[in-house]
């Protein structure tokens, strides 16, 4: 039979969502992981591809600027960033799952710390050159996906960069989460309050988005 890596984060979210706790059971599932009793279904041991070949195409260079990172779970995708060259923040909400991180990176150049997406930090508004939201959005309820999509965009600075990748849902199609896909109008909600699309690409293959947006210099 084949292993159904969603299966401990369905059981988990379920649990959560029946008590209104849209985001607890992303510790529940960690914790239970580091006690071998559960699977991170995102768990991996190299950095999103998807983000890898949009910064390889981009001829991406981090030197001189900061970059965050979304949900950076078990820290691929932040270390990449910060082999590019920025000084990176990643965060997380789960403390067991940041534990984790430092322990499997106990030289990184990463500011790995403990946030909520729901209500993050004032000081990280308008303060990185780069955003990174790699399928975090999409392991969230639709009940607060605004807050999250809203929360990261003003995390972009004046001239910044954001970089989203999630998977791929229909218009109107109903899904029993995690994870909860994106639709064509949630991603394009990304541009909103002076951010605008670059680039917004849709792969059917791998069932992904990838979009690109920027904020103008003037803010």
């Amino acid at each position: 039979m084949a292993l159904n890596r969603d299966a401990d984060s369905s059981r988990l979210a379920a649990e959560s969502l029946a008590k209104d706790d849209p985001t607890g059971w992303f510790e529940r599932l960690y914790a239970e992981a580091a006690a071998g009793a559960a699977i991170v279904p995102w768990d991996r041991d190299q950095p999103n591809p998807m983000v890898v070949e949009w910064a390889e195409r981009r001829a991406v260079d981090g030197a001189g600027r900061r970059a965050l990172v979304i949900g950076c779970g078990y820290g691929q995708d932040a270390e990449y960033i910060a082999w590019l060259g920025f000084a990176t923040t990643a965060f997380d909400i789960s403390p067991t799952a940041i534990a984790e991180v430092r322990e499997r990176f106990p030289k990184s150049a990463v500011e790995y710390v403990v946030a909520d997406l729901l209500d993050p930090p004032s000081a990280w508004r308008d303060a990185f050159d780069l955003v990174v939201e790699s399928i975090t959005v999409q392991s969230m309820p639709v009940s607060v996906r605004d807050t999250a999509i809203a929360n990261i965009r003003r995390a972009v600075a004046p001239g910044g960069q954001l970089v989203v990748i999630a998977g791929i849902r229909a218009e109107g199609a109903e899904v029993n989460g995690p994870p909860w896909p994106l639709t064509r109008s949630e991603i394009d909600s990304f541009a909103a309050e002076g951010l605008r699309s670059v680039d917004i690409e849709a792969n059917h293959q791998t069932q992904r988005w990838r979009a690109e947006f920027t904020r103008s210099a003037g803010g």
